[in-house]
């Protein structure tokens, strides 16, 4: 689990996970860029980790502003050689209701979470590539996952970033890039006056970064989706069920209406392998053989 020589960028690191994370990676050797979009908080956690012992680049820059992260990515290449490893934890929340929500709000937490993932990919990805190797961590949550009332915005821009995640891991595999997403459970400032008084104890911040690590090292997987909080590590899946064919015909809507409970039969059902996967079984079904689309663009 040693990161020695390993160069992270930890987005959004001036306090609570992303600082967590900053400090794990640098106790294990990786030297850190301490992002945030507040200097003096980047600067701090920066600190701390030099008086440890350890090496840290302080960088205030918006996750939103491709200049600003493109800059961001050249001074931590200049000085230690390139990226590793990127940890994607940038974020904020703006909950109401579906019914009571701003559509500006709703665009800025995409903005903030899907898009400031996208553009900090992207601006490492080139030199991930050539390098062949790399390991990038979208932080989503059960919100994305499984829904939360009062955060369609959240929970939509954390489900998308699944889907970022599937198949810049697909199309990363061959460079030595591996992809994940956490989805943690902690107490930070997001989650004030979400989380009960009596269950913040448990969820420190601190209580997640070890996923975190797991998900970043040298024998890392690819596209897991891991669950962490309080302690606890589970991971989550995007599965397909059996299904079954209905076939096309005037009456085709009716027979999914009436075959529903085995189309949506949990038992045997799998993780495809990639998008395609469904489009594949359905013509199998239908006796049509597809070529395979699982095809390295």
């Amino acid at each position: 689990m040693q990161l020695n020589g390993r160069v992270a960028i930890v987005t959004g690191a001036g306090g609570g996970l992303g600082r967590a994370h900053a400090l794990m990676l640098a106790r294990h050797g990786a030297r850190v860029v301490v992002n945030d979009m507040q200097a003096d908080a980047a600067e701090r956690v920066a600190d701390e980790i030099a008086a440890a012992g350890g090496e840290a680049l302080a960088v205030r820059a918006s996750v939103t502003d491709e200049a600003e992260v493109a800059a961001m990515v050249h001074s931590a290449t200049l000085a230690w050689g390139g990226i590793d490893i990127l940890v994607n934890n940038a974020g904020i929340l703006r909950d109401r209701s579906f019914a009571k929500m701003d559509l500006a709000d709703f665009r800025l937490v995409v903005e903030v979470h899907l898009m400031g993932a996208a553009i900090c990919s992207k601006a490492v990805w080139d030199q991930m590539r050539e390098r062949r190797f790399g390991r990038i961590v979208m932080t989503t949550s059960s919100s994305g996952l499984y829904g939360n009332f009062g955060q369609a915005n959240y929970g939509a821009a954390k489900m998308a970033l699944v889907g970022l995640m599937q198949t810049l891991a697909l199309e990363g595999e061959k460079y030595g890039i591996r992809v994940n997403c956490l989805a943690p459970t902690a107490a930070t400032a997001m989650t004030d006056g979400v989380l009960a008084p009596e269950a913040l104890a448990y969820l420190a911040p601190e209580a997640v970064s070890p996923g975190l690590l797991a998900l970043v090292g040298e024998d890392a997987p690819t596209r897991a989706i891991l669950c962490a909080g309080a302690g606890h590590f589970a991971a989550a899946n995007v599965t397909l069920t059996d299904g079954a064919f209905i076939g096309r015909g005037d009456d085709a809507a009716t027979r999914v209406a009436a075959e529903w409970d085995r189309i949506a039969d949990r038992r045997g059902e799998s993780v495809p392998a990639y998008g395609f996967t469904q489009a594949e079984r359905e013509l199998a079904s239908a006796g049509v053989t597809a070529p395979t689309m699982a095809v390295q663009r």
